[in-house]
């Protein structure tokens, strides 16, 4: 099956740590007008065309962009949980920005791997990947599928790949095929 993903627009934070936009709250934050502009552009790409389905990571700025796409393609959206961005706590626990902060440098650090031998807190990308795939598979058969998603998660699914904000990366899956 070919997916499209398509990494979310820029996100506007600037009301980050007021309001509800505090820890977990920070991902109910909206894209910014260069992000909505990003996404508007991205749907005109011609691969997008094809797609039957847009799945979207629960997060505000990935459900805004796959609005966005759902509108300039005609397309219907499933909302899929698993899609999420990664978790700096494996266990669903509130931490401090300072710990998610420390947690993000270690995944980064170390390839998004556990260092041998050690186990972490946080989710490392082949958690990540088994994760993401798990959900698309709910969908085999209905696509071409464009997935609205983050940018770890992207990293996860493709080997590495950091992809820019709006940017589509496609990836097969399917038997015998590695992603």
């Amino acid at each position: 099956m070919k997916i499209y993903l398509v990494r979310h627009g820029k996100t506007d934070y600037s009301e980050k740590n007021t309001k509800i936009y505090q820890g977990f709250g920070v991902n109910l934050a909206p894209l910014s007008a260069s992000g909505i502009a990003q996404i508007q552009k991205t749907a005109k790409d011609p691969r997008l065309k094809k797609a039957r389905l847009i799945v979207s990571s629960p997060y505000t700025r990935a459900l805004q962009t796959a609005a966005i796409l759902s509108k300039e393609l005609g397309l219907d959206i499933a909302v899929e949980t698993d899609l999420h961005e990664w978790i700096a706590d494996k266990r669903y626990q509130s931490i401090s920005e300072e710990q998610t902060e420390a947690r993000y440098r270690a995944f980064i650090e170390h390839g998004g791997q556990y260092p041998e031998g050690e186990e972490q807190d946080w989710e490392d990308c082949q958690a990540l990947r088994r994760r993401a795939l798990a959900a698309l598979k709910r969908y085999r058969g209905r696509g071409p599928l464009i997935v609205a998603s983050h940018g770890m998660l992207i990293r996860a699914l493709t080997g590495g790949y950091e992809a820019k904000n709006g940017e589509i990366m496609r990836i097969k899956t399917g038997k015998g095929q590695k992603s």
